[in-house]
């Protein structure tokens, strides 16, 4: 099995890191631009795609500022990867961005950074911010 390959993406986001917070930590946020539904016992993330279901971890999170899950499939495979989903703010012009961490296969990187821009997409349009 080859190893999966880190990459990160930045996505600069015009909304205070306490929305976007709410958007990328909770099920209900997450269902208004990740996935079609999403539900949450404990740790547990349980992501819908029309129709197909993909269970996700919850390692850690920081109020106002990341969360990170690992996708079970992974965790099975024990593959040491996550997607992690970092809000960072600058500090002289408090421009707010988002810091995706994920990652794919070696000729699969493209393809995840597109689908990446397209679920930023659909955030910044719930957000307003498009």
């Amino acid at each position: 099995m080859d190893d999966k390959i880190k990459f990160e993406i930045e996505f600069p986001i015009h909304a205070s890191p306490q929305l976007l917070y709410q958007y990328i930590s909770t099920p209900s946020g997450l269902s208004e631009w990740f996935s079609d539904n999403v539900n949450s016992r404990g740790e547990l993330f349980t992501f819908i795609w029309d129709g197909s279901e993909e269970q996700a971890k919850l390692l850690s999170k920081k109020s106002g500022e990341r969360v990170k899950f690992r996708w079970l499939a992974d965790e099975e495979e024990e593959l040491n990867c996550y997607f992690e989903i970092r809000i960072q703010v600058d500090e002289i012009t408090k421009d707010v961005s988002l810091i995706v961490t994920d990652f794919a296969e070696e000729d699969e990187i493209e393809e995840a950074k597109m689908l990446w821009d397209n679920q930023i997409s659909d955030l910044k349009q719930v957000l307003g911010s498009a």
